[in-house]
């Protein structure tokens, strides 16, 4: 199986900026699409952003131009870099990756636990 772990959450000052951290383990055969979502209180989980397996990067209009996520494929890890934080931005951030664990097994989609991020006002 293919296991996540997310690290870089925390609390933040509106303005400020977080660097969101996730690294793929276990056994992995293919690892394709990796991207960020978050989930707010009362709020159905949101993409954030996704780095697709040829580079191209999609995100979320609500943080385009202050988000950049990119990728290590030597490392298996995908980062978010979080500039300009508003308190909107307060929610559980999820990484996900679309990977096959080994050659017999379909593509699935894998989730990380979850780290939180506090923006205050």
């Amino acid at each position: 199986q293919v296991q996540l772990v997310e690290s870089g959450g925390g609390l933040v000052q509106a303005g400020g900026s977080l660097n969101l951290s996730c690294a793929a383990s276990g056994s992995i055969f293919v690892l394709n699409a990796m991207g960020w979502y978050r989930q707010a209180p009362g709020k159905q989980r949101e993409l954030v952003a996704v780095l697709l397996s040829g580079g191209n990067a999609n995100y979320a209009d609500s943080v385009r131009g202050r988000f950049t996520i990119s990728r290590d494929n030597a490392k298996n890890t995908v980062t978010l870099q979080m500039n300009s934080l508003k308190p909107e931005d307060t929610a559980v951030y999820y990484c996900n990756a679309d990977a096959r664990p080994n050659v017999l097994a379909s593509l699935a989609r894998y989730w990380g636990q979850g780290t939180q991020v506090t923006v205050s006002s």
